[in-house]
């Protein structure tokens, strides 16, 4: 995945950096894995054994660049800038690929074959 974000004045590049890698990732999981998992008993995902997210052997290389940082900008932050455009770009990319749109998360193996029997 590869990033660009524009963040005006950067005090900390590292950290900035290191902000939208973790957005990044954490989103991945958000679009591809993460959901309550329900059964007749009412929510079964009640541990990080049962709850799907994505795992460290799944999560894609992470290139991030800071866009023109300078001391002349106001510093505009990056703390929760990079969640929705990932998932965004992500359903794009599936819409795209299927040609149909999927609009419930996660982007689950059985809501993508759905989709496609729609179409």
């Amino acid at each position: 995945m590869w990033c660009a974000a524009d963040a005006g004045l950067v005090i900390n590049p590292d950290g900035a950096i290191d902000q939208l890698e973790g957005g990044i990732i954490q989103a991945a999981s958000w679009a591809l894995k993460e959901g309550v998992r329900l059964d007749t008993g009412g929510i079964s995902s009640r541990d990080w054994e049962s709850y799907p997210v994505l795992r460290f052997s799944e999560v894609p290389e992470v290139s991030v660049e800071l866009v023109n940082p300078s001391a002349e900008s106001p510093p505009l932050g990056v703390g929760e800038a990079s969640g929705g455009p990932t998932v965004a770009a992500i359903g794009n990319a599936v819409a795209h690929a299927l040609g149909a749109r999927l609009r419930d998360l996660p982007l689950t193996r059985e809501r993508v074959m759905a989709a496609l029997l729609k179409s």
